[in-house]
């Protein structure tokens, strides 16, 4: 563990990545251009020392604890979960997608898998960083709606129209079902040059479907017309991958149940908080085995959440500052460009290094369905650590995975891929267990513990009153007719007759602006 890093460690200024994990990559100064799969890149040689001492940067195998639960299939019988395992593909830069045919006759489609979203849309129209689109007019099936949809995400936005048309998935439940879908016609930085995916599913709650809730979700029209259960599960096997790969087998997609084939040991639930997102309540941050003691409504604001169409592990500002110092503290890396950690630089080491042995691993703690418990779900280096490409000057070139976030903690793909993740929405609880895919050369890469008390943090973490987006919409609405109400009422005042209005003496008037008119709402 205390050896010295290879004399050809360097870090490489790269671009900032353009979407959902892609980066621009420019050409090297001092050595012959690499082979890059999305460009040339060039280094600012920077070279990186470790520390004094023996420290490491990695622990044991953790031991599973349990059995496990067992269900090999809906208790109906009507559905093979097998038949799903490594119906997904890709990786955690690209995202992870799953093959539709949509309409009559049927159009495959690759569609990525997105627990953060509600809406179900694809491609409909021809796009110069697409293979395909869903043409609407060559489906015999296909209902126009006519209503606009418009969706924003973090990176990217898109706008289509709603209709409903007849889907089958080739590896997941038999069957043909009518399933609401938009039809994107116009989109800013959302299909991305090289993505092999067409569109989107939505696998949140129906809180989040636009235009509305009345919008019914993809997975509410399986559990309705195909009659299986409300869960599913999903496994990423994207652990240890190039990030701009094309990615073959990269995991499941279990709509209806869980596989106990794709993970060991006992499953650990957190119940879920909102049904909007997969909110959940996070206790306590660690990195190296300490705590980072904040305040554990730091970890939740405004919102802690499960999202699988979020590339990064995603942290509050005060929260992201605090990880990052304190691996730089447990690293053995002496010295670390910022940008680096900024998500503009990229690290390479020889490809005979392993440089996650230089890292810390990082614990979240989530409350227990039993709230005075928690259980921790650890992610290691080699999961945030996250390898790039290669070079031909037989460097390996790494991105840092975790990321700043104005408004939420989100786990993303880098930490959902070292879990086996249960979105129980009938049991209202998300379940979490070691992936049988992650594992870098037969090592794991992730752990799970539990139980642990929770007499060191508050009885609750998250905030009494989160200002989302729909509670943000009625106050302005309550605000904007309290201050009709009041102007009418000055209106009223202005056009009565002089007599009838009261006479101030001096000691009555206020030399001041209207507080209306300077603290009104825009």
């Amino acid at each position: 563990m205390g050896r010295a890093l290879a004399a050809g460690c360097l870090l490489l200024l790269v671009a900032a990545a353009a979407g959902r994990g892609r980066a621009a990559f420019s050409l090297p100064l001092r050595v012959s251009p690499p082979s890059a799969p999305d460009g040339s890149l060039v280094p600012v040689p920077v070279a990186l020392k470790p520390r004094g001492g023996n420290g490491t940067g990695g622990s044991a195998e953790r031991e599973q604890e349990a059995e496990g639960l067992a269900l090999a299939s809906d208790p109906s019988g009507a559905v093979n979960f097998m038949a799903m395992v490594d119906n997904l593909q890709g990786d955690s830069g690209r995202g992870y997608y799953l093959e539709l045919l949509l309409g009559t006759p049927p159009q495959k489609l690759n569609i990525l898998v997105d627990t953060g979203s509600s809406n179900f849309a694809v491609a409909g129209t021809p796009n110069a960083d697409l293979t395909s689109y869903f043409n609407t007019k060559e489906s015999s099936t296909y209902k126009l709606l006519g209503t606009v949809v418009s969706v924003k995400y973090t990176q990217g936005s898109w706008i289509g129209t709603l209709g409903t048309d007849v889907v089958t998935i080739p590896k997941g439940i038999n069957g043909t079902f009518t399933i609401n879908i938009v039809t994107i016609s116009e989109s800013e930085n959302f299909f991305l040059k090289g993505v092999q995916w067409h569109g989107i599913l939505g696998l949140a709650y129906d809180a989040l479907a636009k235009p509305s809730s009345s919008v019914e979700t993809f997975f509410d029209s399986l559990v309705n017309q195909a009659k299986i259960p409300n869960i599913f599960s999903l496994q990423m096997c994207g652990a240890g991958l190039p990030v701009t790969g094309t990615g073959t087998n990269g995991g499941s997609l279990v709509l209806g149940g869980i596989e106990p084939s794709l993970y060991n040991g006992e499953i650990w639930y957190t119940p879920v908080e909102k049904e909007w997102y997969y909110q959940v309540e996070i206790l306590k941050l660690e990195v190296g085995g300490e705590n980072l003691n904040l305040d554990c409504k730091e970890y939740n604001s405004d919102k802690a959440i499960v999202d699988s169409g979020t590339t990064l592990l995603r942290l509050p500002e005060k929260v992201f500052s605090a990880v990052v110092g304190a691996i730089i503290q447990k690293s053995l890396i002496q010295e670390f460009s910022p940008g680096f950690w900024n998500g503009v630089q990229l690290a390479c080491w020889a490809k005979t290094e392993q440089p996650w042995t230089f890292f810390p691993e990082i614990s979240i703690y989530l409350r227990d369905e039993n709230s005075s418990r928690s259980f921790r779900i650890t992610v290691f280096p080699q999961l945030y650590i996250q390898p790039a490409f290669e070079t031909s000057q037989n460097l390996c070139c790494y991105r840092f995975g975790i990321s700043s976030s104005p408004n939420a903690l989100v786990i993303g793909a880098t930490v959902m891929e070292g879990f086996y993740v249960i979105f129980d929405r009938a049991q209202k609880r998300v379940g979490f267990a070691l992936s049988t895919c992650a594992e870098i050369g037969g090592s794991p890469v992730s752990g799970i513990e539990g139980p642990f008390e929770t007499t060191d943090v508050a009885s609750t973490c998250v905030s009494t009153i989160p200002f989302h987006e729909p509670l943000l919409w009625i106050v302005s609405y309550a605000l904007m007719s309290f201050c009709g109400l009041v102007l009418l009422v000055l209106i009223v005042l202005l056009l009565l007759p002089a007599r009838c209005r009261r006479h101030y003496s001096d000691n009555d008037i206020v030399n001041d602006e209207s507080s209306l008119v300077r603290h009104r709402w825009k």
